[in-house]
């Protein structure tokens, strides 16, 4: 299920290309991908942005195990878990890219501390819901839902209060160029195998813009924000969970 891949591995440029489809696991976190074919112009009637592929070579600080970081790393990110723990409230839209390629669309609200809803375009009738203890995905047409800790799903990082990259995270590597700043986080656990996220938020605007769960196996879920609203007032019952009632629908 594309939902529960982003939730447990889970202003752009326009003219990006988008990731590579199906991408082989990998053995080690070094390893490197081929650079992305040069970008092209997406089509006319595309109003969203184009998620970026990462490049593993970008990810980390030089393939360390134990990576060091400069004075100019260090300050940025300071500047990304200062922007992360000021962002209280926000909606918008985003765009999620699977492993597979597969593409889907939808709306997203984050409350903090711990609370966002995921609700995505038809013909999907997945929605992702977190209120701020558990994260449940519930599937409309199946009438299921899968429930999952919050504390086990990479959402933490994004969802917490107050987050100091350096302090509060296994860090493993900080970037930037003209267009982005972006930070990895790395997590190893023995039964599970070793996951990474990576947040990319905006060089010039220091706004979120994607991020990319890279799961045990190797392969990456990316979703990309835009639209981003931090003054809607949002409605506390949206990330309200039922746990009693939940039906097939009828069709």
């Amino acid at each position: 299920m594309l939902a529960a891949t982003f939730l447990m591995s889970s202003a752009f440029a326009q003219a990006v290309p988008v990731p590579k489809p199906a991408p082989k696991p990998r053995d080690g976190a070094t390893e490197q991908r081929s650079a992305p074919p040069a970008p092209s112009a997406p089509a006319a009637s595309q109003n969203f942005p184009n998620p970026i592929p990462p490049a593993l070579r970008n990810l980390f600080n030089g393939g360390s195990a134990t990576p060091t970081f400069d004075a100019n790393q260090k300050a940025l990110a300071s500047k990304v878990s200062a922007y992360l723990s000021g962002l209280q409230n926000v909606s918008g839209n985003f765009v999620q890219v699977g492993p597979d390629g597969s593409r889907t669309t939808g709306d997203f609200y984050i409350q903090k501390p711990g609370k966002v809803r995921f609700e995505y375009d038809a013909p999907s009738q997945i929605a992702i819901v977190s209120d701020g203890t558990t994260v449940v995905v519930r599937d409309r047409k199946l009438g299921t839902q899968d429930n999952y800790p919050l504390s086990q799903t990479p959402l933490r990082f994004l969802l917490s209060d107050r987050i100091d990259l350096m302090r509060d995270t296994n860090l493993v590597g900080v970037s930037a160029d003209d267009m982005f700043i972006s930070v990895t986080i790395e997590e190893k656990q023995a039964l599970i195998g070793t996951s990474r996220l990576m947040l990319m938020v905006g060089a010039k605007d220091n706004q979120l813009k994607q991020w990319t769960v890279t799961d045990p196996q190797g392969y990456d879920t990316t979703v990309a924000v835009y639209n981003l609203d931090t003054t809607k007032k949002l409605d506390p019952g949206m990330f309200r969970i039922d746990y009693t009632n939940y039906q097939i629908p009828n069709n």
